[in-house]
């Protein structure tokens, strides 16, 4: 009988993949240690944090899948597992409306500072005033950072909200990105021109740490940065300095470069800053979705078939 190796995650039911895939389940921790001792798995069931390593791939025999529970692999090597002709799957789209409307939410409660507000009232104070400055949201310019799925309907969700919207993004040409009513910019232009930053890349060398110092410096001090692509696009110490400083004026994150963070993390004890712990993914249709997704993509890479939602090593943004 096959076997299926799972990391430890509550976004992977092992339930539903036992009661679905005709194999053996077993779970681990998401460490490399874990998966180097599973030397007889011929599938992995991965989350997030999981590296799935040259090593790894080394010391398995016969691993035929490695399944990405979610959307981002930056944590595998893809290229080290077409070596080994192991196929890499994600789920591309089980939380687009989820992450979506969580950027949306960031972006609103770093702009009226509800959850601020929360705070402070039920403090004890009782005040309009308390607080930074609150501006309108109606005719500000918001840039997108990529402009993939979850970044297209991020730009439905802000039809209503009647702002601008440009984007960066050198794989999409400038008619689709105006089909959407998006203005298609160079990545120096948009950090200039938007009130409003929102990040939805996926992490490569081109990518890493593309919110630095200096782009911190061209936007805007009345600016909020959203992030809900991954914390390594982010200088994170640059980032507690501009809002130290008033460079920006706040950010709204769901993803850190180190999950889950230090106590003594320089964001989190900001009041200009708000986090929340990878949460965007998450509904209870969407993890339904996401493991209905999984198990398709392993049943038909345990059956030496191609996965529906495979990932090709050639394809120009891994």
């Amino acid at each position: 009988m096959d076997r299926v190796v799972a990391t430890d995650d509550p976004m992977i039911d092992v339930d539903v993949l036992r009661d679905e895939l005709d194999a053996e389940v077993a779970v681990v921790d998401d460490s490399e240690a874990a998966l180097l001792a599973a030397t007889d798995a011929n599938a992995f069931v991965v989350n997030v944090n999981t590296p799935v390593t040259a090593e790894v791939l080394d010391a398995v025999d016969d691993l035929r899948i490695v399944a990405r529970a979610g959307v981002g692999i930056d944590n595998i090597d893809v290229a080290a597992a077409a070596d080994h002709g192991v196929a890499v799957t994600n789920a591309p789209d089980y939380c687009t409306d989820e992450v979506a409307t969580h950027t949306v939410a960031l972006l609103l409660d770093c702009i009226r500072g509800v959850a601020a507000y929360d705070r402070d009232t039920r403090a004890g104070n009782w005040g309009w005033e308390r607080g930074r400055e609150r501006h309108r949201l109606r005719g500000t310019t918001v840039g997108l950072v990529s402009f993939g799925p979850i970044a297209r309907r991020v730009r439905e969700q802000l039809r209503g909200f009647a702002v601008d919207v440009i984007a960066y993004d050198p794989y999409v040409d400038a008619d689709a990105m105006a089909e959407a009513d998006v203005e298609k910019v160079g990545l120096d232009e948009l950090y200039a021109r938007a009130d409003h930053v929102s990040l939805h890349a996926p992490v490569t060398d081109e990518t890493r740490g593309i919110v630095d110092a200096d782009a911190l410096d061209a936007m805007d001090d009345g600016a909020v940065l959203v992030n809900t692509g991954r914390g390594a696009l982010v200088d994170e110490d640059a980032l507690a300095a501009a809002l130290r400083e008033g460079t920006i004026a706040a950010a709204g994150l769901d993803v850190l470069g180190t999950e889950p963070p230090e106590a003594d993390h320089p964001l989190l004890g900001l009041d200009n800053c708000i986090v929340t712990p990878h949460a965007a993914w998450y509904s209870e249709e969407a993890r339904d979705d996401l493991n209905a997704t999984v198990v398709e993509n392993v049943r038909a890479g345990l059956a030496g078939e191609t996965p529906p939602n495979y990932i090709d090593p050639e394809t120009d943004w891994l």
